[in-house]
C-alpha cells in the first residue's frame, strides 16, 4: 500500500484495545500523560502516528526550522500498530504528548474517556480560522474541543484520460446519470469494458468499495443522512443506502462494464487496488474511482498527470448539476499532556504556517483556508486543495473512519467482497448492521 495512501487498518486487536479501556474522569485516564496547564515543558515534545517511511521523512524535515527556532526537539515515532497501541500506552501512562490520529471515531473513543487534554484556545482560534466547521467538528467531543485537523485527501476522482474522451466525442458527465451514460457510450463505441476496479488489499480488501457507496449516500441522500448513517441513527438496511448501493451497482456489477482488463466482475475482489493504475495509465482502461492519492500511482505506471496531460480526473458529480459534495479523509491532533511546549507543537501543526510548510515538501495537502494552492506539487493535488477550501463544497469524512471499526473496517469491507461476489443486497446490508456494537 503506498505510504501516501492515509487509510489504516483497525485490526482486531486494535478494537479489543478500544473497547478494554475504562472509564476515566476529566482530569486523565488512569495512564495518562498528567501536567499542569500552562506548565513549563522540558524542551522535549513526543509525536506518535501512522505516518512512515518517506511521509514520516517530510513530516520532520516541515517542522525542523521551527524546532530550532523556538528550541523545542519534537520526536516523532511511526507505528503499523498504531490504532491497537496508542489505546494500550495511553492505559499504561506510556502515552506519547501528541498523537496523530487518522480516525476521528478512535481520537473520540479516547477523549471520551477522559485520556485527552482539551485543546489551548490558540488551537481552537486556529482552528476557527483555518478551517470549517465540519473539519473542527471531528476533533471536538460533547462540545469539548480536543484537536485541530492536520493533512486531507480528496476520494471519489473518476480518473481517465482526455485524448480518449476527446477521439470518442464525449465529454465530462456533470450529473451521477450523465456519468452512467457516459459509461453506456463507452461501451458501444469501443465494445470493452470502461471501468477498472481493484478492491484487493490484503486484510483490508473491500474498502475502495466503501468509498464508492459513501459517495453516492452523500450525493443522493444528502449530508445530514450521511451524518445519521455514520452513527447508526440510520441503519444500513435503510431504503437509503440500499439506494446508493444499487447506483453503484449500475456500474459495479454490470459485466459489459467492468472489469477492464483484468477479467469479469468478481475479479475485482482479486485485483490490488494499485494494480489499476497501469491500464488507466496505457490507455487500455477508460476509467477508475480512485482518491487524490492514485495520481502516485498513476505516475509511477509512467504516465503524465494534469488536464492536457495522459491522464487527468473529475469528481464523481453530484446528483443535481452545480451542487458538489465530496468525502475525503485526514487526521486530527490530539494530546495527552498540556505542559507548554506541548501546546507550543500543537498550536503550530493547527496554524496555515506549518500546512504551508509541509505542502510545499510534496505529496499532500491541506484544507486549512490559509494554505496556498500554488504550493502543492502536482496538478491533482492543486484541484484538491480549491475543492476543499470551495465555501460552497459540502465534506465529509470518510464514512467507513468514522464508524466503529468492528463496521467501518470489518464488516462494512466484507459486505462489500461478498456484494461483488453476487450476495444480494439486502442480505449484504443486513450483515454490515449486524457488525455495529449493541452499546
Amino acid at each position: 500500500m503506498r505510504s501516501s495512501l492515509h487509510r489504516r487498518i483497525i485490526t482486531p486487536i486494535a478494537i479489543a484495545a478500544i473497547a478494554g479501556l475504562t472509564l476515566a474522569g476529566c482530569s486523565g485516564g488512569p495512564g495518562s500523560t498528567s501536567s499542569s496547564a500552562g506548565a513549563s515543558g522540558d524542551g522535549v515534545v513526543t509525536i506518535y502516528g501512522t505516518i512512515a517511511d518517506t511521509e514520516a521523512q517530510l513530516l520532520e524535515e516541515s517542522w525542523a526550522d521551527w524546532e530550532k527556532a523556538n528550541n523545542i526537539d519534537i520526536q516523532y515515532e511511526s507505528s503499523k500498530e498504531f490504532e491497537a497501541q496508542i489505546s494500550i500506552r495511553a492505559q499504561g501512562g506510556n502515552a506519547p504528548d501528541l498523537a496523530i490520529f487518522p480516525q476521528p471515531g478512535l481520537m473520540k473513543d479516547l477523549a471520551s474517556r477522559g485520556y485527552l487534554k482539551p485543546a489551548p484556545k490558540a488551537v481552537e482560534d486556529n482552528a476557527d480560522t483555518g478551517w470549517s466547521p465540519d473539519w473542527k467538528a471531528y476533533g471536538t467531543v460533547d462540545n469539548t474541543f480536543y484537536g485541530a485537523p492536520l493533512m486531507a485527501s480528496v476520494k471519489g476522482y473518476v480518473w481517465y484520460s482526455p485524448a480518449k474522451f476527446k477521439e470518442w466525442g464525449v465529454t465530462v458527465p456533470t450529473t451521477y446519470d450523465e456519468l452512467v451514460a457516459l459509461t453506456k457510450t463507452i461501451q458501444e463505441k469501443t465494445g470493452t469494458a470502461p471501468w477498472c476496479a481493484g478492491f484487493g488489499s490484503g486484510d483490508a480488501t473491500g474498502w475502495p468499495g466503501t468509498d464508492w457507496v459513501e459517495d453516492l449516500v452523500l450525493r443522493q441522500a444528502g449530508a445530514d443522512t450521511y451524518d445519521k448513517w455514520v452513527t447508526n441513527e440510520i441503519p444500513f438496511t435503510d431504503p437509503a443506502i440500499k439506494t446508493a448501493f444499487e447506483s453503484v451497482g449500475e456500474i459495479l456489477q454490470n459485466p459489459a462494464y467492468v472489469n477492464a482488463t483484468f477479467g469479469d466482475v468478481k475479479s475485482i475482489n482479486s485485483v490490488a487496488f494499485g494494480d489499476v493504475a497501469t491500464p488507466v495509465a496505457n490507455g487500455t482502461c477508460a476509467m477508475t474511482h480512485q482518491a487524490s492519492f492514485f495520481d502516485g500511482f498513476l505516475t509511477d505506471a509512467g504516465a503524465t498527470v494534469g488536464p492536457d496531460a495522459a491522464v487527468w480526473a473529475f469528481i464523481t458529480p453530484p446528483i443535481a448539476a452545480g451542487k458538489q459534495a465530496v468525502t475525503g479523509g485526514g487526521e486530527i491532533v490530539g494530546a495527552f499532556s498540556d505542559d507548554a511546549d506541548t501546546q507550543k507543537v500543537q498550536e503550530y501543526l493547527s496554524s496555515a504556517d506549518w500546512a504551508n510548510s509541509r505542502v510545499k515538501l510534496g505529496g499532500v495537502i491541506s484544507a486549512n483556508k490559509g494554505l496556498d494552492p500554488a504550493n502543492a506539487t502536482s496538478p491533482i493535488l492543486q484541484d484538491a486543495i480549491k475543492i476543499l477550501q470551495d465555501p460552497e463544497t459540502t465534506f465529509r469524512f470518510d464514512g467507513s473512519d468514522l464508524m466503529p471499526g468492528a463496521v467501518g473496517a470489518g464488516t462494512f469491507w466484507k459486505g462489500m467482497v461478498n456484494w461483488i461476489n453476487g450476495t444480494p443486497v439486502d442480505d449484504v446490508l443486513t450483515s454490515i448492521e449486524a457488525g455495529w456494537p449493541s452499546s
